[in-house]
């Protein structure tokens, strides 16, 4: 009985809202990494001190980027499957670029929007859940275009209340 309580709480809050988005222009810092491999610490502590750098920034949120390839299978992904992953912020125009930094577009359409509480080591039960439960149940299927967290300026990854947005590209199953 306990539980059925708790993944129902589970289901609740794990909810996710669906939204459909423009396209968002990205400016950071991005590397080829592995969950295996996990460089993500450092990427993040190389950008952290220059995200006022670029030009045109929308707002202080800190996006953290997943561009897999086209042909993943996330029911095959592994802890060793490779993808590019980003630390950038939004802006509403590409200036000049600041030294090291690129470009990345995230194309307009459809995502999942959970809200994560807790610390970065901790979210694979969510990402489990989200991939392993939610998806398949529900009427959506993944989108192939990058998966994002946007964090605000207050975000500490060492602060187990901490908060995040999770953005999953979705879109609707074929019937």
């Amino acid at each position: 009985m306990l539980l059925l309580f708790v993944l129902l709480l589970l289901t609740f809050t794990m909810s996710p809202r669906i939204e459909h988005i423009e396209e968002k222009k990205l400016v950071g810092l991005h590397i080829q990494t592995t969950l295996a491999d996990n460089q993500t610490p450092a990427l993040f502590r190389s950008f952290i001190s220059r995200r006022r750098e670029p030009e045109n920034r929308l707002n202080a949120n800190i996006y953290s980027v997943q561009v897999y390839d086209t042909s993943i299978d996330f029911r095959s992904f592994t802890p060793t499957t490779p993808f590019e992953k980003w630390a950038a912020v939004e802006v509403a125009a590409f200036g000049e670029l600041p030294p090291g930094m690129e470009a990345l577009i995230v194309p307009a359409g459809l995502y999942a929007v959970f809200l994560y509480k807790g610390l970065p080591q901790d979210f694979p039960s969510t990402a489990q859940y989200i991939f392993g439960t939610w998806l398949p149940q529900s009427e959506y299927i993944p989108d192939n275009r990058p998966h994002f967290e946007i964090m605000s300026p207050a975000y500490r990854p060492d602060d187990p209340a901490a908060e995040e947005e999770v953005w999953v590209p979705v879109k609707r199953r074929e019937s």
